[in-house]
């Protein structure tokens, strides 16, 4: 398995659009796959934020993670944020999204971010597994979300 960025390997963007369509297209009920498409076209471009990084193996495309810079709309004040963690759910459980959120980290402190946030409902203890750090739970999209930060 390696990882790449988006931008490296363009010819997944639809593929992972679809993706991360099914699989949050509920937060945001009036986004439609071509908009969910043309945002992710942002990521192509050489700027550090946003940025999304893809797991492949032998030329497919196993998941994603991503660094945007706001994800709460309630929270404006903090960036850049963790997002779109996604794993194709016939390669779960075998380590891919903890290396996802990985080089995720190890690109803010490339880029000398000193902070990065996440949210998530139910994936509290496997984002603290990997060094984040819980700031509070708050009602966001319907449900409690646990918010999170991680400081490179």
């Amino acid at each position: 398995m390696e990882i790449k960025t988006l931008s490296e390997v363009p010819e997944h963007l639809e593929t992972l659009a679809k993706w991360h369509h099914q699989q949050w297209g509920y937060m945001n009920p009036d986004n439609t796959l071509e908009n969910r498409i043309a945002g992710m076209r942002n990521s192509l471009s050489a700027d550090a934020v946003p940025q999304i990084h893809i797991a492949l193996e032998d030329g497919h495309v196993l998941g994603s993670a991503a660094i945007v810079e706001h994800d709460m709309s309630t929270h404006k004040e903090w960036s850049p944020w963790l997002a779109s963690v996604f794993v194709n759910p016939d390669f779960r459980q075998k380590g891919i999204g903890g290396k996802l959120v990985q080089s995720i980290m190890n690109y803010a402190k490339e880029q000398g971010f000193d902070k990065i946030y996440l949210f998530t409902p139910d994936k509290r203890a496997f984002y603290e597994r990997l060094g984040w750090q819980f700031l509070a739970t708050e009602p966001y999209w319907g449900s409690n979300q646990d918010i999170l930060i991680f400081e490179p």
